[in-house]
């Protein structure tokens, strides 16, 4: 059942304070929480709620605390405890009254992203590009893919084994099953002697242990499919077999796991100097070329070629844009690594080449567009560091789907905070200067001339 904020009073309450009375109401935050239609959001998602049962938490409490953490960087947790610090982010919220307590656990996160999914997510994207004059009907976007990270540790030969075994231990562990050894001592040896395995002097010791470490992992997955009892196989056998196809891949093997508890983590070469090798998926993002709002954040599993995105991207853009009471774009703007791919779907693909600009005019028109296209590479750099795209904690496809979809709802959120920012300083130094102009020329005006003038440029400027 779909919980519901208590409604706007005027009355009083003698035992907490309104948020209206101890904020300033010309904050940032407070504009912005003030244009976003929140009525909206919860009429579009309140059919994912049943009529019955326990009421759920309000969907403003919770699609605010989630667009509050990817605005700020914060985590699951600390965005709660921020929250409870903040009067402001409260007032963003929905609150009435200053709370003293959390207004859910930080767990609820999981259910509400499971809950919403991908449209959803689309939908709460649309309303923020709506925050934006004239970026759902922009004709022309950028898009660019990059890498979106796993929170694993880099994966090596030695570190899998490890793993394995750490699982059979744990597995048999819960089922009381008794190993005939645990290896415990050995294999902390045989990390010691595969560590620094480039090392001229160390290269046969370490393949050495490696190999034994691969042989014990085997051991202890065969012991525990021969003694684990029948009714309890089915419940550890996804693991189990995950553990067989680590130990059985070979080096130049596809579709190779990388994790165990992520195993559908890809290994992406992205040719970066300092990044050999990246583990995580493939995203496709897509944004404005003038506004620079983003309207598709499209995940992808495996590594596949950059062209063979835009289709599903670019259909996701075309939803969110009419969501938001706008068009499909007209012109996308890619580099050459999109090459193959001319259209999709009436919207024309538009990749560097100077052979078919003929005339002046149309090579320094496409040197500009081009040009202008490396604009998409610092808003994926602010997705990453800034909106918590940089290292994917969400588990699973859905976790890389939803953090991607909330990293740009929290950029376009930023960015329309960052805009409200800069309006107000730009009034308040038009208010400074202009009472500075009147200081200047007073001696020219008697006093009390000079006191009325200035009262209505005061109040013009206060206007």
């Amino acid at each position: 059942m779909l919980g519901k904020l208590p409604p706007h009073t005027d009355q009083a309450d003698l035992f907490r304070s309104r948020l209206t009375s101890i904020i300033n109401l010309n904050h940032p935050l407070v504009s912005l929480a003030d244009q976003i239609d929140w009525a909206g959001i919860e009429n579009d998602l309140a059919h994912l709620y049943s009529d019955e049962g326990r009421p759920s938490i309000p969907i403003r409490s919770i699609a605010s605390a989630l667009a509050l953490k990817h605005m700020f960087n914060e985590s699951d947790e600390s965005v709660i405890d921020r929250w409870i610090e903040n009067p402001y982010w409260q007032y963003f919220s929905g609150e009435q009254y200053f709370q003293n307590e959390q207004p859910f656990d930080p767990s609820e996160f999981v259910h509400f992203r499971k809950r919403i999914g991908e449209l959803g997510f689309e939908t709460i994207l649309s309303y923020t590009v709506r925050l934006h004059t004239h970026a759902e009907i922009e004709q022309e976007v950028q898009v660019d893919t990059t890498v979106q990270e796993k929170n694993i540790t880099f994966p090596t030969d030695a570190k899998l084994a490890r793993k394995i075994i750490q699982q059979c231990l744990s597995i048999s562990a819960v089922e009381g099953i008794e190993v005939r050894q645990s290896y415990r001592r050995v294999v902390k040896q045989l990390m010691k002697d595969q560590y620094n395995g480039k090392h001229p002097s160390r290269i046969k010791k370490a393949r050495k242990a490696i190999r034994k470490l691969k042989t014990i992992a085997g051991r202890l997955v065969r012991e525990l499919k021969r003694k684990i009892h029948p009714e309890l196989f089915p419940k550890h056998a996804l693991m189990i077999d995950r553990c067989e196809k680590i130990l059985l891949q070979k080096r130049y093997d596809k579709n190779k796991i990388y994790s165990l508890h992520e195993p559908h983590v890809s290994c992406i070469a992205k040719g970066k100097a300092h990044k050999q090798y990246e583990f995580g998926n493939v995203v496709a993002i897509v944004k404005g070329a003038k506004s620079g709002v983003i309207t598709a954040v499209k995940s992808f599993q495996g590594n596949p070629h950059d062209s063979r995105t835009l289709d599903q991207t670019l259909e996701q853009s075309t939803r969110v844009r009419i969501q938001a009471g706008g068009k499909s774009a007209t012109h996308a703007v890619v580099d050459r690594g999109f090459r193959g791919i001319k259209e999709v779907n009436g919207v024309t693909i538009c990749i560097p080449d100077v052979r078919k600009h003929k005339t002046a005019y149309e090579k320094v028109k496409a040197r500009k567009r081009f040009r202008g296209r490396a604009s998409i590479e610092p808003v994926i750099s602010h997705l990453k560091y800034d909106n918590r795209m940089l290292r994917n904690y969400l588990k699973g496809i859905e976790g890389n789907i939803n953090n991607a979809l909330l990293a740009a709802i929290g950029f376009n959120l930023r960015k329309k905070l960052n805009k409200i920012k800069t309006e107000i300083a730009f009034l308040r130094n038009l208010f400074i200067n202009r009472i500075r102009f009147i200081i200047q020329i007073g001696f020219q005006l008697n006093p009390h001339k000079l006191s009325r003038h200035l009262a209505i440029q005061v109040i013009g400027a206060g206007r």
